[in-house]
C-alpha cells in the first residue's frame, strides 16, 4: 500500500521542483495550449481550437514518449482506488469483526489500509500539475490515435471528484462507517495508555529492567504484545483520519471522542508521506464547518488547537527527557547483560518505538511551528536520545542469534503448550479450522481474518484469549525470523533524508555543545537508514536518495573530523607553549633575580609582577578549578568516543571510516602546523631557531601519541607520512617544506651575510658569529649555525632533508666554480708560464702584475670555503644525530669507510663514500660536491678541462701573498681563524682539488704537491717585502700553509718542510699569538 504512495509522490515532488518538472509544462510554446486543457478539463475539444493546439501538433510524438510515466501512474492509483472501494465493500458485506487487542494484523492493515487510501488521493489533489500533464498526455493521443485513451474519461472524472478529498471520502464512507467505527473504538485500551506523561511513565518505571531486581529474568509479557510497540503516531493518523470519514460516531460514542479530543490535542499536524505534512484543525474546522449540527464539534476542535499549541511541545520534550535516561539504562544493562534480550526483548522494541515517536514528532513540528515560542521544537539533546536508539538496535544485530535461540526454546516449550490447552478446550473446531491449526505458525494471519468474519463457526470474537494468544505467537516468532524487519518497524527514521536543513541544524548543535559531542557519531549511522525508505516500485529516487545519503555521512564525518582536529590542534598550542616556557632563553631572568637577590641589589620596577615559573599550572588548590586545557581535554575525549564507536558503516554498498577521516585531518593539519611554527617571514627574512621549532614539534608529537589513548589510530602512520614529506623540497600538495624554507634560509639570508663580511665562521666555536658593523643584522648567526642548532637542524630534516641541504650547497659551489674557470681562461697564458717558472723570483712578479681579478678568485674561492665549512657543521651534527638513533650502522658505515683499498676502483670508491656522507662521515673526496661539478655543462676536451683545472689550482696558489695587505686578514688564536673568513680558503683548496681531479681521472696528491710549491714560493717571497703596508699580516697569512696541510688528507708535514720552512711557522705562530696577546691588553 505505501507503494502507491511512492509511485504518486515521485510525480508530485517532481512537478513541484522547477528543475525536475516536465518541460512541456514551462515551454513558452505550449503555455497556451496547456492553459486551454487546464480550462476544459476533463473535455476534450480538438476540432475548433487548432490554432492553441497547433504547436502540441507538432511535439505529440515527444509528450506521449515523455509523459507515459506520469499519466499512468495516475491510472495506476485510480486502479488502486477501485480495488481498495471493492476490497471494503467486501468487508462490510461479511462484517468483518475488528479489535486491534484481539486480530491485531488484521485491524491494524485494516486501518492502514484507510489512511493509505486518504493520504493517496489527499497527495494526488496537492498535484498542481495534474490536470495539465493527464489533459496533455490525452490530447496528444488523442491526435496521434484518432481517439481518447480508454482510462481517460475515467481518470478525468476521478480528479474533479476529488478536488476536495476528505469531502469526497466522508461521503464514500458513510456505509463503511460501522466497521472502520468499531475498528477506531478498539484503540480505547491501547492509544490512551501509549499517550502518558513522562511523569506517569517515570512513576510506573516505564522500561526499567533494574526497578524490579527479583523479576529481571521474567519473560516481559502482555495480552497485547503487539500493541506496545505500535507506533503513536501511526495510531493518531488511524484515529484522526478514521473518525474525519466516519464522523457521525463522534457524536454518539463518548469513547470515540474522547480518542478523537486526545489525539487532537497531540500535535498540531501529521506526516502524510515524508515530508508531506496534514494540518489536523485547520483541515477538520474546515470540513465540519459545512455540516449542520457540528458547532460543538469545532468548538472541540478549537479548544483542542489551543491545548496542543500550549502544552504538545513541553509534555513531548518531557517525553524525550525521559526515554534518555531510560534508554540509556536500558542499553547500559544490556551491554554488560546480553543475555537479557530474550527475556526483555519486549521493553527493547517498545523503547525503539517510543523514542521514534518522539523523534519524528519533533522533526515534522520542528519544520512546521504554528507558535510564537520555539523553544520546545529545539533540543539540543536529540543526539542523545538517537544515539542510545543506535546502541540499542546494535545490540539486538550483535546478540541476535541469542534472542532467536531463545525465542525457539520458547515456542516449543511454552507457547505451543498453552496453545494445545487452548485448542482443546475449544467448544468447537470445524474442519477448516483444524487444517488451519495444524500449520499455525506459517498462516497466523489467515486464521486471524478467517475467524474475524460473522459466518465464521469458530469466531474471533468468542474466543479472545485465543486471538490475544495468537497475537503473542505471532510476536515470538518475530524474534526468530524477522528481527531486521523488527528493527525497520520500530526504530526506522529514514525520514531525516527528506528534512535535510533540520538534519544539518541538529548535527551542528550536537557539535557545539561538548556534553552532545560525544553522540555525534549517531548522525552518520542514520544515513545506513535511508535507502529503507526506496522501493523497487520506484527505481529512479534510489540514486538520488543514495547521493544523499552518501553526502550526508560524508559531511558529518568530515565535520567530526575536523572538530576533532580543531580541539586538538588546541591543546598542542596550549603544549606548545608550555613547552616554550622551558626553553634556556627564559632562564635568564630567573637567573639574574636570583644573582641580584645574592647582592640585594634592587630589581626592575616597583610593583612589576613575578615572573610565574613553568609548572605551576598543574597545581591545583581544589579539583573544581578548571583550566582551558581540561576543558579541551575533556571535549576531546567526548568527540574520540564517538569517532572510535564504531570501526566502519555501509552506507548504499559504500564503507565508511570514520577514523581515516580523523587521521587524514591529522596529516594535513599536522604539516600546516609544522610550517607554521618554522614562522619564516620572507619581508624580513625571520625564521625560527631549529632548536625551538624541534621542541615545539616534539611537544606537538607527544599531544598526537595522547590521541591513540582515545582512538584507535596508528599516530606513528601520521607521523611517518608527514614528517617524511617534510624532508622532501616540496609536500604531496606541492607546497613548502621545513626543508626547503631552511635550506633557502641558510643559504640566502646566513651565508649571503658571510660574503658581505658581516659574519665570520669561528672554528674554535664551530659555529657562524655576528661581527661587529654598522648595520647590525636582524638576527644572531651563532643562534643559527652553533652545534646544538645543526644537531636540532638534523633531527627535523633528516638524513633526505640534509641531502638536499647539502646539494643546494653544492649548486652554489658549483656556480663560483664555472665563475673561477672563466676567471682562469682569462688569465690563461700568463698562468700557463707561472706554473713552470716558480723557481724564477723575478720572472714570477713580472707574470704577477699581469693577472687580472685576483681578488675576486680569492673571494670566490673563500665564499666556496665559507660553503663547505657550514656542509662540515650540518654533516658533523647529522654524524652525531645518527649515532644516538642508530648507532651500530653508522659504525658499520663508518668501518667500511675506513678500511677502503687504496687499490679500488674510483667508481667502487665513490659509492662508499656517498653512502658515507649520507651518514654524515667525512670523506677524502666529497661525492656531492663531484656529482655538482660533473654536471656542468663542458664546451670544450676533457684535456682542455684538465689543464683549466690546474691552472686554477695555480692561480689560486699566486693570489695567496695579496691577503697580506688586508687589514681583516689578521688571524686571532681566540677563534682560530682570520676575520675575513680566509681560514676557510684551505678547506675550499683541498675540497675543490680532490673533487676536480677525481672528474678529470688525475693525481690529487701530485696537482696538491705543485699547489703546495706555487704557494710556498709565492708565500716566501713576501718574505722579503719591506713594503709594510703589503706585509701588515703576513704570518697570518703564513698560517694558511699549515691549515691547508692540516685539512688535507693528501698533504704531509713532511712535505710542507721541504717546501716552506717550519721555523717560519713556529715563529708566525709566536708573533699571532704575542700580537693578539698585547691587542687585548
Amino acid at each position: 500500500m505505501i507503494n502507491s504512495i511512492k509511485l504518486i509522490y515521485c510525480p508530485n515532488l517532481a512537478c513541484g521542483d522547477p528543475k525536475a518538472k516536465p518541460s512541456y509544462l514551462v515551454d513558452k510554446n505550449l503555455e497556451s495550449a496547456v492553459k486551454f486543457i487546464v480550462r476544459k478539463f476533463p473535455a476534450v475539444e480538438t476540432r475548433n481550437n487548432n490554432q492553441q493546439l497547433a504547436q502540441l501538433q507538432k511535439e505529440k510524438s515527444e509528450i506521449l514518449k515523455n509523459l507515459a510515466l506520469y499519466y499512468f501512474t495516475f491510472v495506476d492509483v485510480m486502479e488502486f482506488k477501485d480495488h481498495v472501494c471493492e476490497l471494503l465493500n467486501t468487508i462490510d458485506a461479511c462484517q468483518v469483526f475488528f479489535d486491534i487487542t484481539v486480530n491485531f494484523d488484521l485491524t491494524r492493515n485494516y486501518l492502514d489500509l484507510v489512511v493509505t487510501y486518504t493520504t493517496l488521493m489527499i497527495i494526488l489533489s496537492r498535484i498542481e500539475e495534474r490536470k495539465a500533464i493527464i489533459g496533455l498526455y490525452n490530447y496528444a493521443h488523442e491526435m496521434t490515435h484518432g481517439a481518447s485513451d480508454r482510462e481517460y474519461p475515467r481518470l478525468g472524472q476521478m480528479i474533479v471528484d476529488y478536488e476536495n478529498p476528505l469531502k469526497k471520502m466522508m461521503e464514500e464512507f458513510v456505509p463503511h462507517g460501522k466497521s472502520l467505527s468499531d475498528a477506531l473504538i478498539s484503540l480505547q485500551m491501547v492509544y490512551p495508555r501509549r499517550n502518558l506523561s513522562a511523569d506517569q511513565w517515570r512513576n510506573a518505571q516505564l522500561l526499567s529492567l533494574i526497578s524490579a531486581p527479583s523479576t529481571m529474568l521474567n519473560p516481559a509479557q502482555s495480552d497485547t504484545m503487539p500493541c506496545e510497540y505500535l507506533s503513536l503516531d501511526t495510531m493518531e493518523k488511524w484515529i484522526v483520519f478514521g473518525f474525519i470519514l466516519c464522523h457521525a460516531v463522534l457524536n454518539s460514542d463518548a469513547a470515540a471522542l474522547s480518542l478523537w479530543k486526545l489525539a487532537l490535542q497531540s500535535s498540531t499536524c501529521l506526516c502524510l508521506f515524508r515530508d508531506e505534512v496534514f494540518h489536523i484543525h485547520k483541515a477538520a474546522e474546515d470540513l465540519f464547518v459545512n455540516i449542520r449540527g457540528y458547532n460543538k464539534r469545532i468548538n472541540d476542535i478549537r479548544e483542542c488547537k489551543e491545548q496542543a499549541l500550549s502544552h504538545a511541545g513541553s509534555m513531548h520534550r518531557e517525553r524525550r527527557k525521559f526515554l534518555r535516561s531510560a534508554l540509556k539504562e536500558l542499553a547500559t544493562v544490556l551491554a554488560d547483560q546480553p543475555g537479557l534480550l530474550g527475556p526483555k526483548a519486549l521493553f527493547v522494541f517498545m523503547a525503539l518505538s517510543f523514542a521514534r515517536d518522539e523523534i519524528i514528532w519533533l522533526l515534522r513540528h520542528a519544520d512546521n511551528i504554528q507558535k510564537k515560542s520555539t523553544d520546545d521544537f529545539i533540543d539540543k539533546h536529540i543526539a542523545e536520545l538517537i544515539f542510545y536508539m543506535e546502541e540499542l538496535r546494535a545490540h539486538v544485530r550483535k546478540y541476535g542469534p541469542v534472542m532467536q535461540r531463545y525465542y525457539v526454546q520458547y515456542l516449543s516449550g511454552f507457547d505451543a503448550v498453552v496453545l494445545n490447552e487452548l485448542v482443546q478446550n475449544l467448544s468447537v473446531c470445524p474442519e477448516d479450522e483444524s487444517i488451519i491449526m495444524s500449520s499455525f505458525v506459517n498462516t497466523m494471519t489467515s486464521l486471524s481474518a478467517y475467524t474475524s468474519v460473522s459466518k465464521a463457526s469458530l469466531g474471533i470474537a468468542d474466543h479472545k484469549e485465543l486471538g490475544k494468544m495468537m497475537n503473542t505467537i505471532i510476536f515470538h516468532t518475530k524474534m526468530v525470523d524477522s528481527l531486521v524487519e523488527m528493527l525497520v518497524e520500530t526504530s526506522d527514521l529514514s525520514i531525516f533524508c527528506f528534512y535535510s536543513r533540520a538534519f544539518e541544524k541538529m548535527f551542528q548543535q550536537c557539535l557545539e555543545l561538548p556534553s552532545q559531542s560525544r553522540h555525534s557519531i549517531c548522525f552518520p549511522l542514520l544515513c545506513t537508514h535511508f535507502m529503507s525508505c526506496t522501493h523497487e516500485l520506484c527505481p529512479e529516487e534510489r540514486h538520488h536518495i543514495g547521493d544523499r545519503s552518501l553526502s550526508l555521512c560524508n559531511m558529518f564525518l568530515d565535520e567530526m573530523a575536523k572538530q576533532a582536529r580543531n580541539l586538538i590542534t588546541d591543546i598542542c598550542t596550549e603544549q606548545c607553549t608550555l613547552s616554550d616556557q622551558l626553553l634556556p632563553k627564559h632562564c635568564a631572568k630567573t637567573i639574574s633575580q636570583a644573582v641580584n637577590k645574592k647582592s640585594k641589589k634592587a630589581t626592575g620596577k616597583k610593583g612589576e609582577p613575578e615572573r610565574e615559573k613553568p609548572g605551576v599550572e598543574s597545581m591545583r588548590k581544589n579539583r573544581l578549578l578548571v583550566t582551558n586545557l581540561d576543558k579541551l581535554h575533556t571535549a576531546l575525549s567526548e568527540l574520540c568516543f564517538s569517532i572510535n564507536y564504531v570501526p566502519n558503516l555501509v552506507v548504499w554498498e559504500h564503507t565508511f571510516t570514520p577514523r581515516e577521516y580523523l587521521t587524514s585531518h591529522l596529516e594535513i593539519r599536522f604539516t600546516k602546523s609544522i610550517v607554521g611554527m618554522t614562522m619564516y617571514n620572507q619581508a624580513t627574512q625571520e625564521i625560527a631557531k631549529p632548536s625551538e621549532l624541534l621542541t615545539s614539534v616534539r611537544a606537538y608529537m607527544t599531544v598526537l601519541q595522547s590521541i591513540e589513548n582515545y582512538v584507535t589510530i596508528d599516530i606513528t602512520r601520521v607521523f611517518n607520512n608527514v614528517l617524511l614529506q617534510q624532508t622532501q623540497h616540496l609536500d604531496s600538495h606541492g607546497e613548502p617544506t621545513i626543508t626547503s624554507l631552511y635550506t633557502n634560509w641558510y643559504l640566502e639570508t646566513l651565508l649571503r651575510q658571510v660574503s658581505n663580511g658581516h659574519i665570520a665562521y669561528f672554528p674554535a666555536m664551530k659555529a657562524f658569529v655576528n661581527l661587529p658593523t654598522e648595520n647590525e643584522l636582524t638576527f644572531n648567526a651563532e643562534e643559527y649555525s652553533d652545534i646544538s642548532e645543526m644537531r636540532s637542524l638534523s633531527e627535523l630534516l633528516g638524513p633526505y632533508g640534509m641531502k638536499f641541504l647539502s646539494e643546494s650547497l653544492m649548486w652554489h659551489i658549483s656556480s663560483q666554480v664555472a665563475e673561477l674557470k672563466k676567471l682562469v681562461v682569462e688569465n690563461m697564458e700568463v698562468l700557463t708560464q707561472m706554473r713552470t717558472s716558480f723557481d724564477k723570483p723575478d720572472h714570477m712578479a713580472a707574470l704577477f702584475k699581469k693577472l687580472t681579478s685576483v681578488d675576486s678568485v680569492l673571494k670566490r674561492m673563500t665564499i666556496i670555503g665559507v660553503i663547505l665549512s657550514f656542509r662540515s657543521l650540518a654533516q658533523e651534527a647529522l654524524r652525531d644525530v645518527l649515532s644516538c638513533h642508530i648507532p651500530f650502522l653508522v659504525s658499520s658505515v663508518e668501518d667500511f669507510k675506513d678500511h677502503i683499498p687504496r687499490e679500488t676502483d674510483m667508481k667502487v670508491a665513490m659509492n662508499v663514500y656517498e653512502l658515507s656522507s649520507a651518514a654524515g662521515l667525512p670523506c677524502e673526496i666529497d661525492p656531492a660536491l663531484v656529482v655538482a661539478l660533473s654536471s656542468q655543462k663542458k664546451n670544450i676536451s676533457p684535456e682542455e678541462e684538465y689543464k683549466i683545472a690546474c691552472l686554477l689550482m695555480v692561480f689560486v696558489a699566486v693570489s695567496l701573498p695579496t691577503l697580506a695587505s688586508n687589514v681583516m686578514s689578521q688571524y686571532s688564536p681566540a677563534i682560530e681563524g682570520h676575520c675575513n673568513n680566509i681560514h676557510c680558503l684551505a678547506k675550499a683548496i683541498n675540497q675543490i682539488a680532490a673533487a676536480l681531479f677525481t672528474i678529470h681521472k688525475g693525481s690529487i696528491e701530485d696537482r696538491l704537491k705543485e699547489f703546495l710549491a706555487l704557494a710556498s714560493s709565492s708565500l716566501l717571497k713576501i718574505g722579503q717585502e719591506t713594503d709594510k703596508m703589503t706585509t701588515r699580516n703576513r704570518e697570518s697569512v703564513y698560517l694558511l700553509l699549515d691549515m691547508i696541510v692540516q685539512e688535507s688528507p693528501f698533504l704531509t708535514m713532511d712535505l710542507l718542510e721541504s717546501c716552506f720552512p717550519y721555523v717560519l711557522l713556529r715563529n708566525a705562530y709566536h708573533a699571532v699569538y704575542k700580537q693578539s696577546i698585547s691587542a687585548n691588553a
